[in-house]
């Protein structure tokens, strides 16, 4: 376990963290979410250990190890192979086997001391035991298993750490962290650099990992599908909500509601007060009181609504009409001297079609979209555009391709003359360049503006066909949410790439997928390709086991379904139903009372949202302390579940395996 104990951190007149406190438990799933600059990263490194708090602040239980992804490469040495800076990660069991090989070697020894004797015994065992109990003589295949689930191949094993590129190096960090198996593994951004294949293999990783999981990401999906707990940090505090990031959304939805609500009739007796002061302050009769309410000022703790992220807010202008067909590609070939690229790419979009590409890194993704957009030419093969088809590209590096002596308001000037000063002020206000910020040079935006500048410069361009390579980069969570809406009822043609499946998932209609050099079409959204792709490889390897089973073995299979058989399975299902029982009787009984508890838990902030409530003071006491009464106990009720869910779990696992 590990508790946090009133954690402060002030930068100048800014609470970074005002005495927060927390605990994380040795199973726990936490999504960690805030606006930028709210310390997310900051709190990773100190509940890792990687920054030091005040004595008594950070407390970790005995035996607990913690391990941390950064945002940055750090911690690796890049002269070594791939497999041996992999390898690392079990440096401290490696030195235990070392250890245990010299005092082996000592004891065979002809000639030892007796009083040495009875220490390398006594350690001698305590070493075998521990190496016994650990993943030590699996090794290799474990390294190989994570290191090829994030995406490398098995020919990289002996390349040099400094071959890679940065991305690759970042997801050599990660299958470090992985390979370690801390007790308490925290990753901030880990999504970063993954590829939509590699994404669902550390999925289906993390969701068997033993120890307890904190994670920052703005991957919406991958939250929602690996955390149960968010904490978010805001105005300096740290609030706890049950759930994953989309029930987050919703739970802080109705406190914000609350909020307002309790701030405005906060603010409304504010100013009464003040009028009562200003209006009695110099009457001799008045002055005492007018005295007593000015310390009651004085004293009000004020209510401070949370901050929200500034979001782009825009629509997409009109497409430009254009023919039924958009866009057509037939036999298209990409090699680069003697590597292939892919072949045979063969497809056709209509009108309002939105297709995302999908592939491992390296498949060709980037390279496909740059040669649809006429950026980069093909080795052989043809591209129709449509009939009136006008074609917009944004690339992923397109933001640092920006001419950095032009101001931002000159950059989008220069794309179409013909629009008005206004109107091109109004287009930026839309991607929150207001004000004085459309004078700010292009070299002194950060990475999130420059995108934003770059969106705004492919909007400016009319075109009813969008070509886009990774445009949710440098976007917070709530702006790709923005973006998405706004491609979703975009009545163009689109063409993405992106491994950002919750974003894709809401308006794209077609996946093309690029492996080994081909490509194959699916009629669906990213949702229905994972689902169809998982299928086809449970199918490919249920396929390979039956054919590599001898013929002796397929027929003892056949004959397996026999009577002893049934015999068997009956009774063990019927063992296990009795084990289950109880749990699911207590499982069934917290659902039943958290239905009622969120039931009055929504009545209750609908109560407490309406302002007229505060006219009655006693009533409004007496709701919310009600309203206290239904968390607590909707929060015992959402514990007894948890336990005896994971009884069940534990019990289903035992009785598959």
């Amino acid at each position: 376990m590990i508790t946090i104990n009133n954690l402060s951190i002030q930068y100048g007149a800014k609470h970074l963290f005002k005495n927060i406190s927390g605990r994380i438990n040795s199973r726990d799933r936490i999504g960690l979410v805030g606006v930028n600059g709210a310390g997310k990263s900051t709190l990773l490194r100190l509940l890792a250990g990687y920054s030091e708090a005040d004595p008594g602040v950070i407390v970790r239980s005995r035996q607990v190890t913690c391990g941390y992804l950064a945002q940055e490469i750090i911690g690796l040495d890049q002269s070594k192979t791939l497999y041996a800076e992999a390898e690392s990660a079990f440096s401290l069991l490696l030195a235990k086997q070392k250890e245990l090989d010299t005092i082996n070697r000592k004891l065979a020894a002809s000639k030892i001391e007796q009083a040495n004797l009875g220490d390398l015994l006594a350690r001698q065992g305590e070493l075998q035991l521990e190496l016994d109990h650990s993943n030590i003589f699996r090794i290799r295949p474990t390294i190989e298993k994570v290191l090829v689930g994030l995406g490398f191949h098995e020919d990289d094993l002996q390349r040099t750490c400094d071959s890679f590129s940065g991305g690759w190096l970042m997801r050599l960090m990660l299958a470090k962290q992985l390979l370690a198996a801390p007790s308490f593994l925290f990753l901030d951004e880990p999504t970063n650099h993954l590829d939509i294949e590699s994404l669902t293999w550390l999925e289906e990783f993390l969701s068997t990992y033993p120890g307890a999981l904190t994670i920052v990401s703005h991957d919406r999906a991958f939250l929602d599908n690996m955390t149960s707990i968010t904490w978010e940090l805001s105005l300096g505090n740290l609030n706890v909500y049950k759930g994953n990031y989309s029930s987050y959304v919703t739970d802080k939805e109705l406190r914000l509601q609350v909020q307002r609500a309790a701030y405005a009739n906060q603010q409304a007796k504010i100013d009464q007060t003040k009028r009562f002061i200003e209006r009695f302050r110099s009457k001799s009769t008045k002055a005492k009181q007018a005295q007593s309410r000015m310390r009651q000022l004085e004293k009000m703790e004020l209510i401070e609504l949370e901050e929200t992220e500034q979001n782009i807010s825009f629509r997409f202008p009109p497409a430009p009409p254009s023919g039924r067909l958009s866009i057509a590609v037939n036999d298209l070939f990409k090699s680069y001297d003697s590597k292939e690229v892919f072949q045979d790419i063969n497809f056709e979009l209509q009108r309002g079609d939105k297709m995302a590409i999908v592939g491992v890194n390296g498949a060709g993704k980037s390279t496909l979209v740059k040669i649809l957009a006429g950026l980069t030419p093909p080795s052989s093969g043809t591209i129709r555009l449509g009939h009136n088809v006008s074609l917009a590209y944004f690339g992923q590096h397109q933001a640092q391709e920006l001419a950095p002596q032009y101001t931002v308001l000159e950059t989008l000037s220069l794309v179409d003359v013909d629009k008005t000063m206004t109107q091109t002020r109004s287009l930026l206000g839309a991607f929150l360049f207001r004000g004085d910020e459309v004078d700010k040079k292009v070299q002194v935006l950060s990475g999130g503006e420059k995108s934003r500048l770059a969106l705004a410069k492919m909007i400016a361009m009319p075109a009813n066909l969008l070509v886009m390579d990774e445009p949710t980069n440098h976007l917070d969570m709530m702006s790709q949410e923005i973006l998405q809406e706004a491609l979703a009822q975009y009545d163009g043609s689109i063409i993405i790439v992106s491994h950002n499946r919750y974003f894709l998932d809401h308006f794209i209609n077609k996946v093309l997928e690029i492996k080994k050099g081909r490509a194959t079409i699916f009629e669906g959204n990213i949702t229905y390709y994972l689902e169809k792709t998982a299928m086809e490889r449970q199918q490919a390897l249920e396929i390979s086991e039956q054919t590599s089973l001898p013929q002796s073995s397929q027929t003892n299979s056949a004959s397996g379904k026999g009577k002893k058989v049934r015999q068997e399975q009956a009774k063990l299902r019927e063992e296990k139903n009795s084990l289950l029982k109880p749990y699911l009787a207590r499982i069934k009984e917290a659902e039943k009372e958290i239905e009622m508890l969120e039931s009055k838990k929504t009545e209750l902030e609908s109560l407490l949202a309406d302002p007229d409530l505060y006219k009655n003071q006693e009533l409004f006491f007496e709701k919310n302390k009600e309203y206290t009464t239904v968390e607590r106990r909707l929060a015992r009720f959402y514990q007894q579940w948890e336990l005896n869910q994971e009884k069940v779990e534990d019990i289903e696992r035992s009785f598959s395996a």
